[in-house]
C-alpha cells in the first residue's frame, strides 16, 4: 500500500498543471481559505444575498486572490472550465432534446397514466416522485434522473400548486442515496484508489443502501403529507369522502376533476400560476420561482401548436435509442444529445423559423443551467489551483489524534458526509481516502472496510453545487439552489448517517478494531 500511494501521489505531482502566482502562503492558511471560501458561498446562496451563479464567480474570486493567486488566476479557472465544458454542452443539448420531447407530446401519456395511478393527492404525488427519481437512478447518470423526473413530474406540482421544492429534495435524495451502485461513480473511484473490486465494496453495503432508500421514502412521504396540509388550508371547508363515507383529512376537493364544471381543464400561465379553467378558484403556486420554467410551460395545455401526435411513435424510438446509447456508453454523452436534439428539430419543426422558434424557448433553461455550470468552474478552479484542496486533505489526516485510530473507519464515514459536498469525488476519493486508509491499515482496519465507509456520504454530496447534476435539477424545477439545500441538507445527512449506521451494525463497517 505504501509504494502504490507514493506512484499514486507523485503521478498526481507530475500531471498537476502549475500556475504564475504571486506568492504561495502556509498551509494552515490554505485550509483555513478552503473552508471559510465554502462556507461564505454556501451562506450567501442560503440566505439569498446572492444568486448561485454571481456567488460562484466571486466568492472564489475573492478568495483565489487572498490566496495569492494573482495573475495566475485566470489560468487556474480557464483551465477548469476547460474540464466543465463537455458537461455544459452534454446538459446543454440534454435540455433541448427534452424540452422537444415535452413540447410534441411524447410524455403527456406518461403524465396521465401517473395522474391515474398517483390521483391528485399531494402526498401520494411526493412518494411516486421519489419511487420514479429512485427507479430511473438505477443507471447511475443523475443527469437523466432529474431530466426524466422533472419532465415527469413538475406540471403534476405545478397544476396542483405543489412546491417545486419538494420534488427537487425527493429527487436528489433518492438519487444520492442510489449513488452507491457499482457502476456509479464513487465506489468506482474508490475501488481504484484502493486497488479493490467494486463489487467486494458495493454488497456488503445492500442492507445499508435498503436503509437509506426507506429512510429517503419516508421522508418523501412526511413532506407529502406537509403539502396536503398546507394546500388543504387554501379550501378548509370542501373535503374529499373517501369510499366509506368518511373525509379524507387535509385532501381539499380542488384537486379533483369532479369539482369542475364540464370542458374545464388546467393551465399554465406567465408567472406559474396554475388556474383551473370553469373551476372555483385559481390556485397560485406562491413558492415557486417567479420566472418562468421553460421546461415545463406549455406542458398543461392540450391542444398547444407543438403537438406532434402522428409522430409519437417516432419521438418515442429516438428517445428509446438515446437512453440506450447513454446506457451503453459507446460515444461521448453530449454528442448523443447534440444528434438526437438535431433530428428531434428536423422531424419535428421543418421549417427554420419553427426550428429556430423552438430552440429560443428553451433558452431560459439552457441559459440557467450552462452558465451556473461554467460558473462551478471558478470554484473549482480556485479550490485546487491555489492548493487548497490538497491543504485541506493533508490538515483532516493529521489533527485525527492517535488514539482515534481503532475508530477511523466510522471516521472516515462521518468526514464523507461534508468532505464529498466540499470537493469533488475525485478529490476525496483519490487525495484523501488513500492516506486514511493507509492510516488505518495500521489500526488492522482493511481497505474494503474504509471504502465501504467512504461511500455512505454520497446523499450529502449530491446535494453539492459543484455536483452538475443538481444545477441542472433546480434549474429545470425553477427553484432557488439556497431553498433546494435548506429543505434538503439536514435530510440528506440523516439518511448518511442512517447508511453508516447500518453499515456498522451489519458488519460492513467495523466501529472499533481491538489491537
Amino acid at each position: 500500500m505504501p509504494d502504490a500511494l507514493t506512484v499514486l501521489i507523485a503521478a498526481a505531482e507530475e500531471e498537476a498543471p502549475t500556475y504564475d502566482v504571486a506568492f504561495v502562503p502556509p498551509e494552515w492558511i490554505l485550509v483555513l481559505l478552503g473552508f471559510t471560501m465554502v462556507l461564505t458561498f454556501m451562506t450567501l446562496i442560503m440566505t439569498k444575498r446572492l444568486t448561485p451563479m454571481v456567488a460562484l464567480i466571486l466568492v472564489p474570486t475573492a478568495f483565489g486572490l487572498f490566496a495569492g493567486a494573482g495573475l495566475g488566476l485566470g489560468d487556474m479557472i480557464l483551465d477548469s472550465i476547460g474540464t466543465m465544458a463537455p458537461t455544459a454542452a452534454l446538459l446543454m443539448f440534454a435540455i433541448m432534446f427534452f424540452g422537444i420531447m415535452i413540447d410534441v407530446g411524447l410524455f403527456d401519456p406518461l403524465i396521465r397514466m401517473i395522474t391515474r395511478l398517483l390521483g391528485d393527492d399531494p402526498a401520494k404525488v411526493v412518494l411516486g416522485t421519489a419511487i420514479l427519481a429512485g427507479a430511473v437512478s438505477l443507471d447511475g447518470d443523475g443527469s437523466t434522473t432529474f431530466i426524466i423526473t422533472t419532465s415527469a413530474m413538475l406540471p403534476i406540482y405545478l397544476r396542483l400548486g405543489m412546491s417545486p421544492v419538494v420534488l427537487t429534495c425527493v429527487a436528489g435524495l433518492m438519487n444520492g442515496t442510489l449513488n452507491i451502485v457499482p457502476w456509479g461513480g464513487p465506489t468506482v473511484r474508490a475501488a481504484t484508489a484502493l486497488g479493490l473490486q467494486p463489487t467486494d465494496i458495493f454488497v456488503p453495503m445492500l442492507p445499508a443502501l435498503g436503509a437509506g432508500l426507506l429512510v429517503a421514502l419516508g421522508f418523501a412521504w412526511l413532506l407529502g403529507l406537509g403539502e396536503r396540509r398546507r394546500l388543504g388550508a387554501l379550501d378548509p371547508d370542501a373535503r374529499l369522502t373517501g369510499a366509506d363515507g368518511g373525509a379524507l383529512t387535509n385532501v381539499p376537493r380542488i384537486f379533483r376533476g369532479a369539482e369542475l364544471k364540464p370542458g374545464a381543464r388546467a393551465s399554465l400561465r406567465t408567472g406559474n400560476l396554475v388556474v383551473v379553467a370553469g373551476g372555483r378558484a385559481p390556485v397560485a403556486a406562491g413558492s415557486v420561482d417567479p420566472a418562468d420554467t421553460a421546461m415545463a410551460d406549455t406542458m398543461l395545455d392540450p391542444a398547444r401548436p407543438t403537438l406532434r401526435p402522428r409522430l409519437i411513435w417516432f419521438n418515442l424510438l429516438l428517445t428509446v435509442a438515446v437512453m440506450v446509447l447513454l446506457v451503453i456508453d459507446i460515444l461521448p454523452l453530449p454528442y448523443v444529445f447534440m444528434v438526437g436534439a438535431g433530428i428531434a428539430l428536423l422531424v419535428n419543426f421543418r421549417g427554420v423559423k419553427e426550428q429556430a422558434s423552438e430552440i429560443v424557448a428553451h433558452a431560459p433553461s439552457i441559459v440557467g443551467v450552462v452558465s451556473m455550470v461554467i460558473a462551478a468552474g471558478v470554484l473549482v478552479g480556485v479550490l485546487s489551483g491555489t492548493g487548497m484542496v490538497d491543504a485541506m486533505a493533508t490538515w483532516i489526516t493529521t489533527v485525527l489524534p492517535p488514539a482515534l485510530g481503532p475508530f477511523l473507519a466510522p471516521i472516515t464515514g462521518l468526514l464523507s458526509i461534508p468532505f464529498t459536498f466540499f470537493m469533488s469525488n475525485d478529490a476525496f476519493y483519490f487525495g484523501i481516502l488513500p492516506v486514511l486508509a493507509q492510516s488505518a491499515a495500521n489500526f488492522g482496519i482493511d481497505p474494503v472496510e474504509m471504502a465501504r465507509a467512504s461511500i455512505t456520504g454520497q446523499p450529502v454530496h449530491l446535494q453539492s453545487p459543484l455536483v452538475p447534476a443538481i444545477l441542472l435539477l433546480v434549474s429545470l424545477a425553477g427553484v432557488n439552489l439556497g431553498d433546494h439545500h435548506r429543505k434538503v441538507l439536514w435530510r440528506a445527512a440523516i439518511v448518511s448517517l442512517v447508511m453508516l449506521g447500518i453499515g456498522i451494525v451489519s458488519g460492513a463497517v467495523p466501529f472499533f478494531v481491538a489491537q
